[in-house]
């Protein structure tokens, strides 16, 4: 976890999305109030922000469709300048190595 996240708000976004998937597979409700409660009791602090903008970009979504539609990470792939996927095998090979 450590060599993928290098930002605060890396680390924010990591927690708040795990604990979408940790919520929608306890079939729980995500709101802002339960994502709190998620990212809390794993004693993981983050701007308030986060857990409300989740909570409203996923409100009356399909998060299954939306983790299992083909190409729905390609548009973060683009505008993070290139392949991500490329980009983390080569960390991956990396570390391999050494």
């Amino acid at each position: 976890f450590a060599s993928i996240v290098k930002t605060d708000a890396q680390k924010e976004d990591m927690a708040v999305s795990l604990a979408v998937l940790l919520l929608k597979d306890s079939e729980k409700e995500i709101t802002k109030e339960a994502l709190d409660a998620v990212v809390g009791a794993a004693g993981i602090k983050v701007q308030a922000y986060w857990s409300s903008l989740f909570s409203k970009l996923l409100a009356e979504k399909d998060i299954d469709e939306i983790l299992l539609k083909p190409g729905m990470g390609a548009p973060a792939a683009a505008a993070a300048g290139g392949d991500a996927g490329a980009a983390a095998a080569a960390v991956v090979e990396e570390e391999e190595e050494e």
